[in-house]
């Protein structure tokens, strides 16, 4: 019997160590809406999740760590979510599907994703993580654009250069329009998805 309770122990405590590491990637995505990346300190994340700063470090070695993590989080629901979720789905479907999913991504963790492009550039793992994410939409905007009838290839009018295009186009309008407002998000997803459809000869 007694060899059943070190088991139980583990057990017991993984889940309070996910529990805590999810209350700090909380806290900090908190922050990251009401201070910004730069006026945050590993002391105000310890104090939001309701530990010590030397708690904080068993679990991770330094701000930029706990928004790494933050970010591989939110990247890893945007993946799920944001990506055209049947490869024979109608076109306009599909665009109006995958641009309604980004701006629910953008609306609820519009805050961490700008972190990450600002950090794209100088932290490699947010970079690493945000080029791959961008990889997958250009992927699924390629496949639309195809299944549209554009014929497929890196050239200017094909839909691999085309899709490449968009796929920033979209990432930096939705970056300034989620600092405004929700309506004014709604409308740039609007407008993208427009030059999308434009893209595909799919407006008339």
């Amino acid at each position: 019997m007694t060899d059943h309770h070190p088991a139980r122990s583990r057990r017991t405590a993984e889940r309070k160590g996910d529990v805590r590491e999810r209350a700090i990637l909380d806290t900090c995505e908190a922050l990251l809406a009401d201070k910004g990346y730069d006026a945050m300190t590993v002391g105000d994340i310890a104090q939001g999740a309701g530990i010590t700063r030397g708690a904080l470090y068993f679990y991770f070695g330094s701000k930029q760590e706990v928004v790494t993590a933050l970010v591989a989080r939110t990247v890893e629901h945007l993946w799920e979510r944001s990506r055209v979720t049947a490869e024979t789905e109608e076109p306009r479907r599909a665009v109006a599907a995958a641009m309604r999913r980004t701006v629910e991504l953008w609306n609820e963790h519009g805050p961490v994703m700008r972190t990450a492009i600002d950090l794209s550039l100088t932290v490699p793992e947010i970079g690493e993580l945000w080029s791959h994410t961008a990889d997958l939409f250009i992927a699924a905007i390629t496949a639309v654009l195809e299944r549209a009838g554009v014929p497929g290839g890196t050239e200017p009018e094909q839909a691999s250069a085309m899709a490449h295009v968009l796929c920033w186009m979209i990432e930096r309008t939705f970056y300034h329009a989620s600092q405004d407002s929700r309506e004014n998000l709604q409308k740039a997803a609007s407008t993208c998805a427009h030059i999308w459809l434009i893209s595909a000869s799919l407006t008339t």
